[in-house]
């Protein structure tokens, strides 16, 4: 299996929570695109945020699910555009639209606050479900409101023997 199966470009534009009861957060439009159609094990991308990222290897967490290298108290909660919150997001993923040169767009909200690492795992449905590689990006800061566009890092497909799931 290539070390690089996908290239995406994640664009993340930041846009701040709307509602006079909501959390200060920063939303991040994400979208996919397919460089090469050879990851057909990919079926979800499950988006977690770190605490303390500049403490963490992003080259370490890439080798293998983040549930294993973190405590759940790491995980900030994120909310996706349906209103569903949890520690990790995941969002199915639809090969033959990437493949034909389509994106996947989805949406995460960030609390705002500093030193976080975006970590985006390819994972492959089923029971249980398994781990497939990751993308693992450095974010200075979450502001509420406008903040400036990140591309994220390409996942990289390793594999790994273990269970991507994350309790909410």
């Amino acid at each position: 299996m290539s070390q690089r199966l996908l290239s995406p470009l994640l664009l993340l534009g930041l846009l701040g929570a709307c509602g006079p009861n909501a959390e200060p957060a920063g939303r991040f439009p994400l979208a996919l695109t397919m460089e090469r159609a050879v990851a057909n094990d990919v079926q979800a991308l499950q988006v977690a945020v770190v605490s303390r990222g500049s403490s963490r290897s992003c080259t370490e967490i890439q080798r293998t699910c983040l549930g294993t290298q973190v405590r759940r108290d790491d995980l900030v909660v994120l909310k996706d555009a349906q209103g569903r919150e949890g520690r990790a997001l995941r969002f199915p993923v639809d090969l033959a639209t990437l493949q034909s040169g389509g994106s996947l767009e989805l949406a995460v909200d960030v609390p705002v606050g500093r030193d976080y690492a975006l970590v985006i795992e390819a994972i492959t449905t089923g029971t249980p479900p398994g781990f497939l590689g990751s993308s693992c990006n450095y974010l200075r800061e979450v502001n509420a409101g406008d903040n400036a566009p990140v591309i994220a890092a390409p996942l990289t497909l390793t594999g790994g023997d273990c269970n991507p799931s994350i309790a909410p």
